[in-house]
């Protein structure tokens, strides 16, 4: 399948917009499977650097992970305050506690304004934002976490670091091709 919704300013996204390849990323903080393939993409951002740009969406699986849907607004009002980047990695590094004072303490330990996120969570300030990445996965056929599109294709195979950078420069490798 393809990504249906184009990467847009509405994302967050880290790495340079002209990168060869972008990858995007459907995810769930709670989910152990995103768990394992946090520290495989962060090794392959650091490996291609100004060469990838990285994308991260949410999609939280409520009805099995209870915790998912409030990491995700966490992480939407960390980015209302300029450190989604930071959250979002303190939630895959704590995703075994990720109830909401476990997630408050984490947007005090990355320097958030801490009764604010409290209140935006209280209000839902976020989840309409939350519900949106999860509609743009659905129309993309996304099923499951992670999922994974390079340069707008599903990557169907493992997300192991070797797997994930080939992968990589495969597309990479296509795109340059005329």
């Amino acid at each position: 399948m393809n990504l249906k919704t184009p990467v847009s300013d509405h994302d967050h996204t880290v790495g340079p917009a002209d990168a060869t390849v972008t990858l995007v990323e459907y995810g769930d903080y709670e989910c152990p499977y995103c768990g394992r393939a946090f520290p495989n993409v962060e090794d392959v951002r650091r490996r291609l650097s100004n060469r990838l740009r990285f994308v991260f969406r949410n999609f939280p699986l409520t009805r099995i992970h209870e915790h998912a849907e409030h990491a995700a607004e966490v992480a939407e009002a960390a980015a209302a305050q300029g450190k989604f980047w930071p959250m979002h990695d303190w939630l895959f590094r704590h995703q075994q506690t990720l109830d909401d004072d476990a997630l408050l303490a984490g947007a005090r330990e990355i320097g958030l304004d801490v009764e604010r996120v409290r209140r935006e969570l209280a209000d839902g300030t976020h989840r309409a934002r939350v519900r949106k990445d999860f509609s743009t996965g659905i129309r993309s056929g996304v099923n499951g976490t992670p999922t994974f599109y390079i340069n707008g294709v599903q990557h169907d195979a493992a997300y192991d670091t070797a797997t994930l950078l080939a992968a990589i420069e495969q597309a990479g490798l296509a795109q340059a091709t005329p």
